[in-house]
């Protein structure tokens, strides 16, 4: 039977709207104040414009939520910072929406994934976060250790298989995508159902780890022609604007399919979603100036946001959902 993940989950704890909510605080703080009893004036969409790019909105997001602030607020004849702010979080809405993606687990068996990014982003956290979230759904997982240079990363890794009682597929030393291709082969063997495949953390300015992580995916390919089936990145929230750097240098390398989105717990700089959710369109804008792409006009998909996490906690990973994320950084 097909499970298909969607905005929410059925059994979740209570309470994770307001430890989203909590975590985002500090983003909070800066925009929310300033919607406080008082008219709309030219001061106000500076100094909106000032906590937008503060809280890591970025440049093309930030200008253009104030240039479409500016023509809501004209044609429906707002008054007070209160109507405006609505508008923004509906604004923001519709900015984040495309984000929201819904996995389907049953598509493929095995259901290849592959997880990407830098050093200390979180990305062998969220692997286990993500074998605990899929086993509740009634899946069976298995792990692939494609970190075969740092032992501690095969440790930790071994530390949640265990934690989840779940297998992983590690080598000492040697070819990660080997280990990949060999953790594939094993969960066909054992009719798993998906697999999560680890990677060394790599700078983007990297280049021969960059082509090594290309290269794990021709392999993977080579043990299924369809897969990865996912290409997930993981990133840390607190890295604002670097973030959407990583975005744009691992898609470019690896064509990503999603984003997992870190430690937003106490994090100053949530608006950095917005900037996520516009990298792709700016990035096709600025190759059609170069003329490497043959239209500016050309549509282009925003790179969803698969998952967001806060804390340490088995269950400190929710799929992302636009409206709720808006609200814990408006409301």
């Amino acid at each position: 039977m097909l499970r298909l993940f969607k905005n929410s989950e059925p059994g979740d704890k209570p309470g994770w709207f307001d430890r989203l909510k909590g975590g985002l605080a500090k983003t909070r703080t800066q925009l929310g104040g300033l919607f406080a009893a008082r008219r709309i004036d030219e001061s106000l969409f500076e100094e909106l414009e000032t906590a937008l790019l503060s809280a890591d909105a970025g440049v093309a997001a930030t200008e253009h939520l104030i240039t479409e602030l500016r023509k809501r607020a004209r044609k429906n004849r707002l008054e007070n910072a209160e109507q405006l702010k609505s508008e923004l979080h509906e604004l923001m809405v519709e900015i984040l929406s495309p984000l929201e993606v819904s996995i389907d687990c049953g598509a493929h068996r095995p259901l290849i994934i592959m997880v990407a990014g830098v050093n200390g982003a979180g990305k062998t956290t969220s692997i286990g976060k993500l074998t605990h979230l899929y086993q509740r759904q009634g899946h069976t997982v298995l792990l692939a250790a494609g970190d075969t240079f740092r032992a501690a990363a095969r440790e930790q890794l071994a530390e949640w298989g265990k934690q989840n009682g779940v297998t992983v597929v590690s080598q000492q030393s040697g070819d990660p995508a080997a280990v990949i291709f060999d953790a594939i082969q094993a969960a066909r063997a054992r009719n798993i159902g998906i697999v999560l495949a680890d990677t060394a953390g790599r700078l983007p300015t990297q280049m021969h780890l960059m082509e090594e992580v290309r290269k794990i995916k021709r392999v993977i390919r080579k043990a299924d022609e369809h897969a990865p089936h996912h290409v997930w990145l993981v990133i840390d929230a607190n890295t604002g604007q670097n973030a959407v750097n990583q975005v744009r240098a691992f898609d470019e390398a690896i064509g990503l399919t999603g984003i997992i989105l870190t430690k937003l717990d106490g994090t100053a700089k949530g608006g950095v979603v917005a900037a996520i959710a516009l990298a792709r369109s700016n990035q096709a804008s600025a190759q059609a100036d170069r003329g490497t792409r043959q239209s500016k006009d050309a549509p282009v998909q925003p790179i969803p946001i698969a998952y967001v996490g806060l804390g340490e906690g088995l269950d400190d990973l929710r799929p992302f959902v636009a409206r709720e994320f808006v609200s814990a950084l408006l409301d």
